[in-house]
């Protein structure tokens, strides 16, 4: 916090498109999609007017005895694009509290069965699933846990098929197997107390957009069905197109036990989330109400109309336009302007899934030695973006993109250009 008085809070006003504009009129391209939200502009006039009419029709209501069309329309979509036997979902108002919402209701589905001794869930070394306390029990990212740790649960961790890990000449699918191995033996000793293992696609993204293998997520559903465990794939960042697939399960063809969506959900403009989880589940709870078995989960604003309807809007977005399509241009765009990175002394990495893409900065290349934290070196980056027009907020020495889906080949331009720029003179 002490920061801000040499680093400045940026006043926005307004936004149009990939760009945000501020009080004075300057404008900054948006390269992380504002917190990962954005997928199709700033005040994108197709989600504007249909939250303008749906404000004059419906504002709120009471999500408990009481429902709406917006919301069931919405269920039904997500259902239709999700992976097969996802035939369930459930409303809450932002991603950590669908990371609560999953964890919560794993944990009471095999209570319900007769299972009370499941109450602990393994989770990824370097994982993040969000802040409240629940989700932050699930994450191993230290600057975020280490405060709360005697508040938090705590889980087991096992080793990250994080392909930057690999040994030297190792594939990424071969470090998906090791770990898998490691997976399987914690499962062997473990599975008997363990509600779910809780992951995220493809990308651990706070943790500093660390890529892994669609291979992973294929041997661990087959895990944790041999294991008698859930899956949960929180899906929060990476779900809605980002990883180059609307969601990123798709790519290993599996589908999980509970999904977890938000961010993008509503394209960006108002905080939504929803857990897709399967008949089998919700079956789980379904009974007379002395039975005790009701998963009893609310929030006020649980199936909000305004939300559902943005939802609904970006949903259609998807079906009329060929977002993924483009998207799979733009990709490529991208990864050929970030090539040359490959060779700079002081990255160690330059990754890629879809629309994500990330710069590893290290103070040695062959060594692979970081630079202290202290020196701030993202930070720098940071600083430089905002002095050239661009949004980048790096994760410590990662640099990444992350733009929304509107965003042209010469604005991607200048994004790298002003990232090249500013890590020539980070690592000066």
């Amino acid at each position: 916090m002490h920061d801000h008085q040499h680093v400045p809070m940026v006043p926005i006003v307004r936004g149009e498109g990939a760009w945000l504009i501020d009080a004075g009129g300057r404008r900054y391209l948006d390269g992380i999609s504002s917190w990962w939200t954005n997928l199709f502009g700033h005040a994108n006039p197709r989600i504007a007017a249909a939250l303008a009419e749906q404000a004059r029709t419906l504002e709120h209501v009471i999500f408990a005895g009481f429902t709406h069309p917006v919301a069931i329309e919405l269920a039904e979509r997500l259902v239709a694009l999700t992976p097969q036997g996802l035939d369930k979902v459930f409303f809450a108002d932002n991603g950590s509290a669908a990371i609560e919402v999953a964890l919560k209701m794993s944990f009471h589905y095999w209570l319900n069965q007769g299972h009370g001794g499941k109450t602990r869930f393994i989770a990824l070394t370097g994982s993040y699933h969000g802040e409240t306390l629940g989700a932050l029990s699930v994450s191993d990212v230290a600057l975020y846990r280490k405060t709360y740790a005697p508040l938090l649960l705590t889980p087991m961790l096992a080793p990250s098929p994080d392909a930057y890990e690999g040994e030297p000449g190792e594939s990424p699918e071969h470090v998906a197997m090791r770990r898998l191995a490691a997976m399987r033996v914690l499962l062997e000793g473990h599975a008997h107390e363990t509600c779910a293992v809780i992951v995220e696609p493809l990308v651990q993204c706070a943790g500093g957009m660390r890529m892994h293998h669609a291979a992973f997520l294929t041997g661990l559903r087959a895990l944790c069905d041999q294991y008698n465990v859930h899956l949960i794939a929180d899906e929060i960042a990476v779900g809605f197109g980002r990883t180059g697939t609307l969601f990123a399960c798709e790519q290993a063809h599996v589908a999980p036990d509970f999904m977890c969506l938000s961010k993008g959900l509503t394209g960006g403009t108002l905080p939504l989330s929803a857990v897709l989880t399967t008949q089998q589940v919700y079956d789980a709870f379904y009974a007379e109400y002395n039975a005790g078995k009701a998963f009893l989960h609310s929030h006020s604003y649980t199936g909000n109309p305004l939300a559902c309807r943005a939802a609904l809007e970006t949903l259609n977005i998807f079906r009329d336009e060929p977002v993924l399509e483009r998207n799979r241009t733009l990709a490529t765009h991208l990864a050929r302007r970030l090539a040359p990175l490959r060779d700079h002394p002081n990255v160690a990495d330059l990754r890629q899934h879809g629309m994500i893409a990330a710069v590893e900065l290290v103070a040695d290349k062959a060594s692979r030695r970081t630079f202290p934290s202290e020196e701030r070196r993202g930070l720098r980056v940071y600083l430089h973006g905002l002095g050239r027009g661009a949004l980048l907020r790096p994760l410590g020495n990662v640099i990444y993109f992350m733009p929304p889906y509107v965003v042209s080949e010469g604005e991607i331009d200048h994004l790298v250009d002003v990232a090249i720029e500013g890590i020539t003179h980070a690592v000066a």
